[in-house]
Parts: C-alpha cells; structure tokens; sequence
C-alpha cells in the first residue's frame, strides 16, 4: 500500500513539474535583464517597467480587463439563468437544453469565432470596430462554462425551497434572488471567474471578430513575438508572470471562501 501510494505521489509530483516549471522559469527571467530565455542576465526590473510605462502595453492590458470584466458579466447572468431554467424544466426539455450547451464546450474555438464573424459581420453587417461581434463571440464561448459551473450547485439544492418560498407568499422574482441565489452563489462566482480567464485566453475568436485597431493580450502576444521589439518581447515575460499570481491568489481565495461556506452549512 505504501508502495503504491509513493508512486503515485511521485506520478502527480513529475505532471506538477512539467505544469509548473516552465512558468517558474519564465517568472525568474522576467526579474532579470536578459533578452532571452536560456541566457544569463542579473537582476532587473526594467521588464516590470516598460510593461507599466509603454502606452501601447497599458493600453492594450486595460482593455483587455475590460472586456474580459464585460463578458465575464454576461456570461454570468446568461449562464445562470440558463441553468435556473434548466433545472426547473422538465427532463426533456433539460435534456435538450444541457445538450445544446454541450456543443460550443465541445467545438473548436476557431470554429465559434468563425460563425459568429460569418453571421454578425457578414450576415448582419455589423461592423467589427462597434465592439459588439467580439463582445458576441466570447459570450458564446464563456457562458456555457458558466452554466456548467451552476447547474451542479443547482443540482446540491433542495428543489422543494423554492416553492415554499412561494407558498409564504413570496414572489417568484423575490424567491429566486432571496433564496436560490445564495445558495447558488459559489458556482457563480466559479463560473464568472472562469469566464474572465477563458475571456484572457482567448486568441481564435478575437481574431475573427475584434477591431482591426484593437488587441487582446492573447492576439498581442502572438503579434509581438514575430517582431524584433525585444524590450516588448521581455515585458511580456513581466505580465505573464503578474497573470498567473492573480490567478493563483483568486483561486487561493476561492477555495478558502468555499472551506468557510461548507463549514457554515455543517454548523448550521
């Protein structure tokens, strides 16, 4: 037994190396002055500098927040509602609805943001620097995680709750927000916190349908690293690492939020 318990920590402690190291190094090289990876340089901040001191950089990061800030909201409401109403549906009708939100889940993010450029640009007209064909395509990508993030919390629910609310003489608006609301409350906030990170993410859909004057940090990336702007190049280093400590402290937080939640539901 302590035999394979040993191997299996060394197995999860290999795939946690292969994870994690190439971010730690990247991390280590974004405090130093070398203008690649695999070469010796001291320690510097200037990566830190330029990123928080080039216009085109801040420009590019707050808007990027922005949008990611914007569909994460959508998505969140829209994802929410769809699962509500999945769960107090009937079987096939939620069978239906769980079905359709598979699809996007399941197709290539190339594929969405494609359509949606097809559909809205080509289709409908919509002019892509008005915003709404990347705002549009990213909500198609990030709400059906959401309602995956939801459904489950949903599923953990006494059904029954909210008809009592009703039947004490609440009104259904008053009972969902009072009393399915928080108890669904910590697959929201999973779900919008997804939702940013896959809005950060995304490179294929917001190249299909963003502004040809605008750039998300994802398409930036992908821009700056065919150039030769190697003092852009290594500030990349200083946001990516400045991204994965967010990340990391966000989730840290949701996991303590969630250990006091359960606890609260145990002492109650």
């Amino acid at each position: 037994m302590k035999k394979k318990a040993f191997w299996g920590i060394l197995i999860l402690a290999l795939a946690l190396l292969l994870i994690y190291a190439p971010i730690l190094i990247l991390a280590a090289y974004s405090f130093t002055d070398a203008t690649s990876i695999g070469f010796h340089g001291s320690f510097s901040l200037q990566n830190y500098i330029t990123l928080f001191t080039t216009p085109e950089l801040k420009d590019m990061i707050i808007g990027t927040l922005i949008l990611a800030l914007a569909v994460a909201l959508i998505s969140t409401v829209l994802g929410s509602l769809g699962a509500i109403g999945a769960f107090y549906s009937r079987n096939r009708s939620r069978f239906i609805l769980g079905t359709v939100n598979q699809i996007p889940v399941v197709n290539a993010d190339v594929v969405t943001g494609f359509s949606v450029c097809i559909l809205l640009v080509v289709v409908f007209g919509m002019s892509k620097d008005s915003f709404i064909p990347l705002l549009a395509g990213q909500v198609a990508l990030c709400a059906p995680f959401v309602y995956l993030s939801v459904l489950p919390k949903l599923s953990q629910m006494d059904p029954s709750i909210y008809e009592a609310a009703l039947d004490l003489g609440a009104s259904p608006a008053t009972a969902l927000w009072k009393v399915v609301i928080p108890v669904i409350r910590p697959g929201i906030l999973s779900g919008f916190a997804m939702a940013v990170t896959l809005s950060l993410d995304d490179y294929f859909v917001a190249t299909y349908t963003k502004p040809a004057t605008f750039d998300t940090i994802s398409t930036y990336v992908v821009n700056a690293t065919r150039g030769a702007q190697t003092s852009v190049k290594t500030a990349l280093w200083a946001l990516s690492t400045l991204l994965f400590v967010v990340v990391l402290l966000l989730v840290l937080i949701g996991q303590r939020g969630g250990k006091k939640q359960e606890r609260k539901e145990a002492e109650a």
